[in-house]
């Protein structure tokens, strides 16, 4: 295993709470290619603390790349209803964007 992986799970063995150390290991699952592992990671972050989202963005982009369209554009689509919530303009902005090319909305159309 990864020597980041292991120092950050270490890390969360003394901070079990952590969004971010969930976020990051997740990203490593995603680098070394245990996408698997890493949607479940993102899912228990999502769990545990639905307002971490940049996790939406990261989950949906996977869900991609393992040809899930459908739990993508889920994703996508609770994430921006986080976001508007949360008054994350950015993070909406760019959950909206995503959102639209996976399904194919071209925004110059309106």
């Amino acid at each position: 295993m990864n020597n980041r992986i292991e120092q950050l799970q270490e890390f969360l063995k003394e901070d079990s709470n952590d969004s971010f150390l969930k976020y990051a290991l997740a990203l490593e699952y995603v680098l070394v290619k245990e996408k698997d592992t890493a949607v479940n990671y993102f899912l228990k972050l999502l769990n545990d603390d639905e307002n971490y989202v940049a996790s939406y963005y990261q989950l949906g982009k996977l869900y991609e790349s393992l040809n899930e369209v459908d739990k993508a554009a889920e994703i996508y689509k609770r994430g921006i209803e986080i976001a508007k919530k949360m008054g994350n303009k950015k993070t909406l902005l760019e959950l909206q964007e995503v959102y639209n090319m996976l399904l194919g909305i071209d925004e110059d159309e309106f």
